[in-house]
């Protein structure tokens, strides 16, 4: 007993002075920048807390073709998907961290047989001192044990805590990550929808036009037969029928391409696909309100996915400073061991075990600062993300107010100059048949007024893609 307390004593004065000599050396320091939230307290003149970020997508979208293709996508996206199991991969490092600091417990069970060399020491031990025949131990001898282990780090410096927690942020972010992606997918559905409805009213125009130069064309000719025109203003008026219908199959490729980028994303093979039938330039943008830019914080995902990349970040911070102090792990057992299978649960071949260990670097700790100052470094760029991230925010939504506004007045302007170029044409029509306007008049004004439709088909696009970029860039959609 008193050896046992002897030791004991050796023991923990030796730990001691371990302990002693790891407070002594000085960890490096943590490196620190304060993140900032700070941002202006308005996107314009006006303050408005109303936010049409909040408004879910169904209810921002009320077009029942748009809403069906983007309730597809939400389901057979193959990169969502692939950033759904992700999210199950970031969630199992939570579990895996977390057994990293609680007990482990095994059963163990084993069978051996060993036969000795006589003539060694061991061989020796096993027989007597003298190797006489008939006293010696069983020959092989046979090891049978059956127990319980066990071994516990004690998490004193909360060094496993800590990645633990740090593992919990990232799979938040990764879940933030999620959402930001069905942000950006709802947006990009939305914004090749309302393209495809573009090309399709283009090519209503082109149509119209060839209509129209056709006729022009068949004019052109009957003057030509009666002397008023030569063969110039024939082939003229013929090679601008030519290049509208030229400018037909290019509209329609655009058709072909656009569908195919919608099935690519609603995670389908190439097919039609179903939209509405009104009038492109009958459709009115929503009316959006951009709230207060404080509440990007808590709206968009890409802002609270750097926010919990940044917290964990810190975490492991503190992890790799815990890896400079001691580590004191436990190791346990309790079982049967026996030479023969008969005596293994008997009484007397019972054995137990029970051990600590303080280990602690002292010399040569150049690995543990390098990571150390790995994490310091990746701490700090976490927050240069973060503010990039609320800068970018805040740019985005701050752009997409002022194109609103610029494209609703640049449209009305667009919609005045069609519809005079529009009254032009029949003007410069009759003018030709009276022979007080030449024919290139009447060419370049069908070709004014066809590129004023397709600036004003432009423009209108333009202003529902800002409606779409605006509901993305406020953090509209996941939720």
């Amino acid at each position: 007993m008193m050896r046992v307390n002897k030791n004991f004593k050796i023991s923990l004065v030796a730990s001691a002075l371990v302990l002693l000599t790891i407070i002594s050396c000085k960890t490096p320091d943590v490196a620190k920048r304060n993140e900032n939230k700070n941002m202006p307290e308005q996107f314009a003149t006006v303050q408005d807390t109303v936010n049409s970020a909040k408004i879910s997508w169904k209810e921002y979208f009320n077009d029942t073709y748009l809403q069906a293709l983007i309730d597809e996508a939400l389901k057979n996206n193959q990169e969502l998907n692939i950033t759904m199991q992700e999210i199950e991969i970031a969630k199992n490092e939570i579990k895996a961290r977390k057994g990293e600091y609680l007990p482990f417990v095994g059963l163990k069970a084993g069978a051996a047989v060993d036969k000795r060399a006589r003539y060694t020491n061991i061989g020796a031990m096993e027989a007597n001192t003298e190797i006489e025949e008939g006293k010696e131990m069983p020959e092989p001898l046979q090891d049978y044990n059956i127990g319980i282990v066990a071994n516990w780090e004690l998490d004193i410096w909360k060094k496993l805590r800590n990645g633990k927690k740090a593992a919990v942020n990232r799979y938040l972010s990764s879940v933030e990550g999620k959402n930001f992606m069905v942000t950006n997918l709802i947006s990009e559905i939305a914004n090749s929808y309302y393209e495809l409805l573009a090309l399709d009213n283009q090519l209503l125009i082109v149509n119209q036009n060839i209509e129209i130069q056709s006729n022009a064309l068949e004019i052109v000719k009957v003057q030509k037969e009666a002397a008023r025109v030569t063969e110039l203003a024939v082939k003229k008026f013929e090679a601008e029928v030519f290049k509208t219908k030229s400018l037909q199959f290019e509209v329609q490729q655009k058709v072909v391409e656009t569908e195919n980028k919608i099935n690519f994303l609603v995670g389908r093979f190439p097919q039609h696909v179903d939209r509405s039938t009104v009038a492109f330039n009958d459709i009115l943008p929503n009316i959006v309100h951009a709230g207060i830019p404080s509440q990007l914080l808590k709206n968009r995902p890409d802002i609270r996915q750097a926010e919990f990349e940044l917290e964990a970040s810190k975490l492991d911070v503190k992890a790799a400073r815990a890896r400079f102090y001691p580590s004191i792990g436990i190791t346990a057992g309790i079982g049967y061991q026996a030479f023969d299978p008969s005596y293994v649960f008997k009484p007397k071949s019972l054995l137990y075990s029970l051990a600590g260990d303080l280990v602690a670097p002292l010399i040569n700790r150049n690995a543990i600062k390098a990571s150390y100052n790995t994490a310091n470094a990746k701490q700090i760029q976490a927050v240069y993300n973060y503010e990039q991230t609320i800068l970018n925010s805040y740019v985005e939504v701050a752009n997409q107010v002022s194109k609103i506004s610029n494209l609703e007045k640049s449209y009305n302007l667009r919609a005045q100059q069609v519809e005079a170029l529009t009254a032009s044409i029949s003007i410069s029509n009759e003018l030709f048949r009276s022979a007080r306007a030449d024919y290139m008049e009447v060419l370049l004004t069908q070709r004014d007024a066809l590129e004023s439709r397709f600036d004003l088909i432009e423009t209108k696009m333009q202003q529902l893609n800002a409606m779409v970029n605006i509901y993305k860039a406020l953090g509209g959609g996941w939720n």
